[in-house]
């Protein structure tokens, strides 16, 4: 089972595998999502900026991450080497995408070893 720590710009959100299209072959299926905990309201730069700092250092020290609001909480212990997914993207209706938003990823099997897959190496200027 995937679990996926998502960060975007209005909030932060804990998922379950998401609907991301898997192909096998020529056969294509969307994976179903159990959302297990998400939040979402507009901050501002310095408070998002103060809850990323508190991911990174749970991150940093070997901690769970905790997320709670209200009556709904979710702790996940992400291994040592998830897979770390950063995705810039511009949506909305044709003709006008004027929706911007930044995602942070982490994602891992909890029945698999620590080893992530990858990329490239990411750089955040």
């Amino acid at each position: 089972m995937h679990h996926r720590f998502a960060c975007d710009q209005t909030g932060i959100g804990i998922r379950r595998t998401g609907d991301s299209l898997m192909t096998a072959g020529n056969v294509s299926y969307s994976m179903p999502e159990e959302v297990l905990f998400k939040s979402e309201s507009n901050q501002s730069r310095e408070e998002i900026a103060s809850y990323l700092r508190k991911v990174a250092d749970n991150l940093d020290s070997g901690n769970a991450i905790s997320l709670k609001t209200g009556s709904e909480s979710v702790t996940l212990n992400p291994p040592a080497r998830p897979t770390f997914e950063v995705k810039a993207e511009r949506e909305g209706p044709a003709g006008n995408m004027t929706e911007r938003s930044i995602e942070f990823e982490l994602e891992w099997d909890e029945n698999d070893g620590e080893e992530g897959g990858g990329s490239g190496q990411l750089e955040i200027e």
